[in-house]
C-alpha cells in the first residue's frame, strides 16, 4: 500500500500539521514568560509550509514544513520594578503572542490533522477493499 500516492501525501500533510500543533504549543506555554531583556524574550514560532510533488505524480503534491521562523513583532514591554527579572530600569518583556489568535490556529491544525487521518483511513479501506475483490 505504500506506493500509492495518496499515503504519501496524507502522510505529509499529518507531519505538516503535527510540527504547527507543536509550535502553537510552545507558543502557548511561552505566552506568559517573561525577561529582563527584549534580545533574550521568547519569539513565537511559525512553521512555514511549501508543496512537495509526489515522486512519479507531478500532478500531485504533498506538503513539506521548509523552516520554522520566529516572529519579529516586537516584545511587549512593561514597567513592572518588583519583578526580578526586571531591567535596570524597572522594565520586563513579555513575547508579542495573542493567545486568542494561537487558539484558533490550533483548532486549525487539529481540524486539518484529522482530515489527513480520515483520507489514510479512507484510502486504506478502499486499498484493501480493492485486494479482496481477487478472493
Amino acid at each position: 500500500m505504500s506506493n500509492l500516492p495518496i499515503f504519501d501525501i496524507a502522510g505529509s500533510a499529518m507531519n505538516a500539521q503535527s510540527v504547527r500543533l507543536s509550535s502553537i504549543a510552545s507558543n502557548l506555554a511561552n505566552a506568559d514568560s517573561v525577561s529582563g531583556d527584549a534580545d533574550t524574550v521568547y519569539r513565537a514560532k511559525q512553521p512555514v509550509f511549501t508543496a512537495q510533488t509526489v515522486a512519479g505524480e507531478p500532478a500531485l503534491a504533498g506538503v513539506q514544513v521548509t523552516e520554522v521562523i520566529e516572529s519579529t513583532a516586537a516584545p511587549i514591554k512593561r514597567y513592572d520594578p518588583g519583578h526580578p527579572l526586571a531591567d535596570p530600569d524597572g522594565y520586563v518583556y513579555a513575547p508579542a503572542i495573542d493567545p486568542v489568535t494561537q487558539m484558533v490556529d490550533l483548532i486549525s491544525a487539529s481540524r486539518s490533522y484529522q482530515a489527513n487521518v480520515e483520507v489514510f483511513s479512507t484510502a486504506k479501506e478502499l486499498a484493501m477493499a480493492t485486494l479482496g475483490m481477487g478472493k
